[in-house]
């Protein structure tokens, strides 16, 4: 779906719970509330391909405003220090972007979700804490800066001064924090920065192209049926009628190759099993000469809202 602005994804699912008349409903990976853009929520039987997704990679467009540094790295925080611009050059931020692009070690944002001794670290930064976080490893695959303009800053009513806004796309790994990488590029030029605008356009092979708002899915829960959604996520392994009923009662099978992977990044997914009528039956794992059922789908039974049902799949990715 097409997470709202304001919208935790906390909130989304909760209304996604109403829309589809069932529980049974969670997400595949966090925005911030000030976000908007790609949420994948499973429904039903689909709550169990999540786990699968949660670590593709992501692909953001995002404003970095240069000058101003906030308590949260993004707009929504407190302005802590404003740095003169006037010195900033396109070169210099292309250069700074470029260092930051590849293998690098980020250190999240303190007000993250990542707990700290069993506590979220944003609640303890609210509560006075001063929170510092240890650096990770991410992955940026591209750092694409597509306009830089000088901007007036500041609130109505003070001195407002003039800062550097930047437009730029990134594709990165799963756990990047795109407002750390504000952070961190206006701390490599001198000046600060933060995030003044979030969208996500993609999570793993699923696009803003196939997202919906909660007003349409409120109106017709349009879904991507279970098989679609394993079918573009995972290898695929085309299964006999045969190779079917054995792993329909969690038997192993002979190992096979998985075909269409999407990329690189799912290699070490289980491959994931079609019958001859092209129902996802399971997500197998080779073991050996012999590949073993991770998770077996019975056949649908359920029902929710309007939602699509065909052939038996469960709809609800």
């Amino acid at each position: 779906m097409d997470k709202p602005q304001g919208w935790t994804s906390h909130d989304v699912v909760g209304r996604m719970r109403r829309i589809a008349g069932t529980r049974k409903v969670g997400h595949a990976g966090t925005l911030d509330p000030m976000a908007t853009g790609v949420l994948v929520v499973g429904i039903n039987k689909a709550t169990r391909l999540l786990t699968y997704i949660v670590g593709t990679s992501k692909t953001y467009t995002a404003t970095i405003r240069l000058g101003e540094s906030t308590v949260t790295d993004d707009a929504e925080g407190e302005v802590t220090a404003t740095r003169t611009t006037t010195g900033i050059t396109e070169d210099a931020i292309r250069a700074g972007v470029a260092a930051l692009t590849g293998e690098i070690q980020q250190v999240p944002s303190s007000v993250s979700a990542i707990k700290v001794n069993g506590e979220r670290a944003y609640a303890r930064v609210r509560s006075g804490e001063e929170v510092k976080l240890a650096a990770r490893p991410v992955t940026i695959h591209r750092f694409e800066v597509h306009e830089i303009r000088r901007v007036r800053a500041g609130e109505a009513g003070e001195t407002a001064g003039e800062a550097v806004d930047v437009d730029v796309t990134v594709e990165c790994s799963s756990g990047t924090y795109i407002r750390a990488l504000a952070r961190d590029l206006g701390e490599a030029l001198g000046v600060g920065g933060h995030l003044t605008a979030l969208r996500r356009t993609q999570v793993g092979p699923y696009t803003l192209d196939q997202a919906h708002t909660l007003e349409e899915l409120a109106e017709k829960l349009d879904v991507l049926e279970m098989s679609d959604a394993a079918r573009a996520l995972m290898p695929n392994r085309e299964l006999s009628e045969a190779e079917t009923t054995e792993i329909s009662f969690g038997r192993r099978i002979a190992a096979g190759t998985g075909a269409g992977t999407p990329d690189a990044a799912t290699a070490d997914k289980p491959a994931a099993a079609f019958a001859p009528d092209g129902t996802l039956v399971a997500l197998l794992a080779d073991a050996g000469s012999y590949a073993k059922p991770v998770l077996v789908f019975a056949p649908d039974n359920e029902k929710h809202g309007n939602a699509k049902q065909g052939n038996g799949k469960q709809a609800g990715q």
